[in-house]
């Protein structure tokens, strides 16, 4: 199920320590379509089951005591799809908070959207800004979607800002280092736990895919064979129990 160092093995219940679990993880969540094709579905059936993954992850989550649960929801690549799947996942912002925020407001969770928001639907865009604004009092764990989002793009887009304030005069450019430079990307709200400590990917595939390449240098990399809609709670503990297991140096030696 896990690839890397450190596997887990099969057990009927992992044990985790409560000091050391990840303040924020980012999960790539792939394999909606795969698991909706194996049953003869259509590939939004398998969006659709995503969405209720979601709802259950983000609650274990933050009974787990994680601070920042970043998904990558939809990429900027993500618009080459079928036209009519690209509307059914676009709709589902609208019915996941309709749905959710009730328990999400009970969880203590704030919403948080990040990435080229102006580019959605406008009812896709109303969903997340409403979601935001009903729990921007929650003071619990922050469930961020990255919405539209591409790495690169927002890459870019901080040096486009960088140069700007240069050219403005507002800074000079030998004072652009890596934390002004953060200071400009997409996840500058989250300060200190803008780093994902964990991340992970469903489906067996074991690459990026274009999402936080700045933030997750030095993040722990857990790859699962578990197609999203079948990600399930004690997925997540094994994947923290591997990431548990992990030395984090840093670059350093301990």
């Amino acid at each position: 199920m896990f690839s890397g160092k450190n596997k887990q093995p099969e057990t009927a219940e992992i044990q985790l320590d409560p000091d050391r679990i990840p303040e924020h993880v980012a999960i790539i969540m792939d394999g909606n379509g795969r698991w909706a094709k194996k049953r003869h579905l259509p590939r939004v059936a398998g969006h659709k089951q995503g969405m209720e993954t979601v709802k259950t992850i983000a609650k274990a989550a933050s009974r787990m005591g994680v601070k920042v649960l970043t998904l990558y929801a939809f990429s900027t690549e993500n618009w080459k799809r079928p036209q009519d799947e690209v509307k059914y996942i676009m709709k589902l912002p609208v019915t996941f908070f309709n749905t959710f925020m009730p328990e999400l407001i009970e969880e203590n969770v704030r919403v948080k959207v990040m990435g080229y928001l102006d580019d959605l639907p406008a009812q896709t865009l109303k969903a997340a800004q409403d979601a935001m604004k009903d729990t921007e009092q929650n003071t619990g764990m922050i469930l961020n979607f990255a919405l539209n989002y591409g790495s690169r793009a927002e890459i870019v887009t901080a040096a486009q800002k960088l140069a700007q304030q240069a050219v403005d005069g507002n800074i000079q450019p030998d004072e652009i280092d890596d934390h002004l430079f953060a200071d400009n990307l997409m996840t500058a709200f989250l300060g200190d736990l803008a780093d994902p400590d964990l991340l992970i990917r469903t489906s067996g595939e074991e690459r990026i895919s274009n999402f936080l390449l700045w933030q997750i240098a030095y993040s722990e990399m857990v790859f699962v064979d578990d197609l999203w809609p079948d990600f399930s709670t004690e997925t997540l503990r094994k994947a923290i129990a591997t990431y548990q297991n992990r030395d984090r140096r840093f670059g350093g030696i301990k």
